[in-house]
């Protein structure tokens, strides 16, 4: 199965870690965007027409920012547009400080099934130092609403000043609250972002730090009944993401809007990243796409390992072969030998040790070469 990824670039306010396509300044082009987005769902409908998607993301920026009706019609449209499996994943990402009951409502009754929420820590005071424009009790708030639906969390390690006793409380918060999945990641200071004088300056906690802070948030998660799935994904009950899945899995993806990325056919091409210029570009009826490269069989092998190396999963023998007709162990022997005491073997399956999955970085670096 593939997966649509949907980017809508709004936002009430720039987080000071943000280095992602958002316009904290632009709402008021919102409506001549989704449009533009409309337009573009069709046109690339239509080259897709014999294909079947199986999850679509709405992501951003902060999607929920935009009035509820843009996303009911986007949902709308992209239904006429696409063919979708029987049971699709329909996520939508929202800021806690920007939902209601009529939004919930909206979304729900468009088919949207899975809430990603952005909470990050319950901690008040860490929430303005990142610039988020929500609090605790929003995210409470937004739980209510979200009541007997599969909603995930987001948990961010790595903040200034912050402790395991602030991780626990997050995690707390989470679980008392309902969600059914959760992201636990750490912060990654960009350079250009205002959180990057935090970091230059020594203010963030270091790298050790952030690993024991992982680990101690793991285990809370554990006990909880989250059960890791990839290196910063926790699900209980078996709500795992399946549209996040599917990249792990190396499957295809189609991205509509300002900078999304796609992979189809064996190609990876990406949208531009200026607002005006993709909004030009559809209305002139041309694609947006600054970048396009196709994927050479050595760089889909890596690919295939790295990102089955994120997961618990690991990489299985047969599929590699299937997908390569090759023994993946054999193509990276020498980066294998070098890292063999990391891994452990499942079946025919070859999967990176519980303990090492948060430093995989390290190990996936000895099989660029």
């Amino acid at each position: 199965m593939s997966g649509i990824y949907l980017h809508i670039p709004f936002c009430k306010h720039k987080c000071t870690y943000c280095d992602f396509t958002s316009f904290p300044n632009r709402l008021n082009f919102a409506e001549a965007y989704m449009a533009c987005l409309y337009k573009e769902v069709a046109e690339r409908g239509k080259m897709y027409a014999g294909r079947t998607f199986d999850t679509v993301y709405i992501g951003g920026g902060t999607p929920s920012v935009v009035d509820p009706t843009y996303i009911a019609g986007l949902m709308k449209q992209i239904r006429q547009c696409f063919r979708l499996s029987a049971d699709p994943e329909v996520t939508i990402e929202m800021n806690p400080g920007t939902v209601d009951a009529r939004k919930i409502a909206i979304y729900r009754n468009a088919g949207i099934n899975r809430f990603s929420v952005g909470l990050q820590t319950a901690n008040d005071e860490q929430l303005r130092d990142l610039g988020r424009i929500h609090t605790k009790a929003d995210f409470v708030s937004a739980c209510k609403l979200l009541k007997g639906c599969n909603f995930s969390a987001d948990v961010m390690l790595g903040l200034k000043g912050q402790t395991k006793e602030d991780v626990k409380a997050t995690i707390d918060l989470v679980h008392e609250n309902g969600a059914t999945h959760v992201s636990m990641y750490a912060l990654t200071p960009e350079d250009g972002t205002p959180i990057y004088t935090d970091y230059l300056n020594g203010e963030l906690p270091d790298g050790d730090e952030v690993a024991a802070l992982y680990d101690y948030g793991r285990a809370l998660l554990r006990d909880y009944g989250y059960l890791r799935y990839e290196v910063s994904n926790f699900t209980r009950n078996g709500y795992g993401s399946r549209h996040n899945l599917n990249y792990w899995k190396r499957g295809e993806y189609i991205g509509l809007g300002v900078s999304a990325s796609s992979f189809m056919d064996g190609k990876r091409f990406t949208n531009t990243f200026d607002l005006d210029e993709y909004m030009k570009c559809i209305l002139s009826g041309y694609f947006p796409v600054v970048e396009s490269e196709e994927v050479g069989e050595q760089d889909a092998k890596f690919e295939f390992v790295m990102l089955a190396l994120r997961t618990v999963f690991g990489v299985s023998a047969s599929a590699y072969k299937k997908a390569f007709g090759s023994d993946w162990k054999e193509d990276f022997r020498e980066a294998y030998a070098r890292t063999a005491q990391y891994f452990e073997e499942l079946g025919d399956a070859t999967r990176i040790k519980d303990e090492y999955l948060y430093v995989q970085n390290r190990i996936l670096t000895e099989f660029m070469a």
